[in-house]
């Protein structure tokens, strides 16, 4: 069997940066051009940003392989809770995930979830084996580029939340997250 690698963009990609190129140009109509962008990658999801607490900390204390083991372990603790609420995992970086999910209360209910399996997994572990997850959610219109990244307000609110906010154990949610899960 054949060995290929390729290095190719998506057909989304290629299309957003066409139309970012189109909006540099002098003179260019970009209230128009914006609007095709997000008439083309506009849709409403529901974003969670995870962090591990006191990861940085941890590598200079116990040194990469331990980093790994742990970033390792969360992955298998916590992706089959993603998917059994049907959330679709768009990055992994570092010690962070970025996932999202078409209903607000899914996203709720599954980081519920991943809290709890980190809970108890946690009990029988030593302070240096724990794996502790910050969560923060956001939900509204964003620009989304095929499976790779999702872009706007309520995204960059989530990582606020995930990664510079929340501590240990929390799970932290935009006022927009609030409202729709109020609703339903």
């Amino acid at each position: 069997m054949p060995f290929s690698f390729q290095i190719r963009s998506s057909a989304s990609e290629d299309r957003l940066e066409k139309l970012i190129e189109a909006r540099l140009k002098p003179g260019a109509d970009k209230r128009r051009i914006d609007g095709r962008i997000w008439d083309l990658f506009g849709e409403e999801w529901a974003v969670m940003f995870t962090d591990l607490s006191g990861f940085s900390r941890r590598v200079a204390e116990f040194g990469i392989i331990h980093f790994l083991q742990t970033i390792y372990e969360s992955q298998r603790l916590l992706v089959p809770v993603i998917e059994k609420h049907d959330g679709i995992l768009l990055k992994l970086e570092g010690d962070s995930m970025l996932i999202i999910f078409r209903k607000p209360q899914k996203a709720l209910e599954c980081a519920v979830n991943m809290q709890r399996v980190l809970r108890d997994y946690n009990v029988e572990k030593e302070d240096t084996e724990k794996i502790l997850l910050c969560i923060g959610l956001g939900y509204g219109r964003m620009l989304r580029i095929g499976d790779q990244d999702v872009f706007g307000n309520e995204v960059n609110a989530a990582s606020k939340l995930g990664e510079d906010t929340a501590k240990a154990g929390e799970i932290l949610i935009t006022e927009s997250v609030r409202d729709a899960v109020e609703d339903q």
